[in-house]
């Protein structure tokens, strides 16, 4: 079975999130600080931790992103399928993150527009805005959904 560097970055970013792994991080600190006195605190002790360090810290860079861009991924697949399941839900706002700045701009000022208004017409808290006709789930744009693998509820 050919290894994948998704499932080692999964595998690692398990690992190295527990308790154990900052542990035996502080363990390897300390026994570096208590062999300065025996190394007489020379350049090549200190370029043991530094060079040390230096390379954790760009491999962990590569494992963090993989890990963000995967819980990215799953969280927009989650918030797809929501907006794909509820009925008059605006199915432009699905692969959102596909816009371009402007148009997430564009949606972020009408939302806030929609907050403003929910406020001043007696719903302090915004929690019901009204829905726009522009945008609106249709038959058609929920049977995209469906036939994309989004289990889509009916018109």
């Amino acid at each position: 079975m050919p290894w994948r560097f998704s499932d080692i970055a999964k595998s690692f970013s398990r690992a190295v999130g527990t308790p154990t792994a900052l542990v035996l991080a502080c363990v390897v600190v300390i026994a570096w600080a208590i062999a300065g006195p025996i190394f007489a605190f020379s350049d090549t002790w200190q370029l043991v931790i530094n060079t040390g360090t230096t390379i954790v810290t760009f491999l962990m860079v590569f494992l963090i992103q993989n890990t963000q861009n995967r819980d990215s991924r799953a969280i927009h697949l989650k918030l797809d399928e929501l907006i794909c399941a509820v009925d008059h839900a605006r199915l432009e706002l699905v692969d959102a993150e596909e816009l371009s700045d402007e148009e997430l701009d564009r949606h972020q000022r009408e939302f806030k527009r929609k907050r403003r208004d929910a406020a001043t017409n007696g719903n302090p808290t915004g929690t019901r805005l009204e829905r726009t006709s522009a945008g609106t789930g249709s038959g058609a744009a929920r049977a995209e959904c469906s036939k994309n693998g989004v289990n889509a509820a009916a018109p």
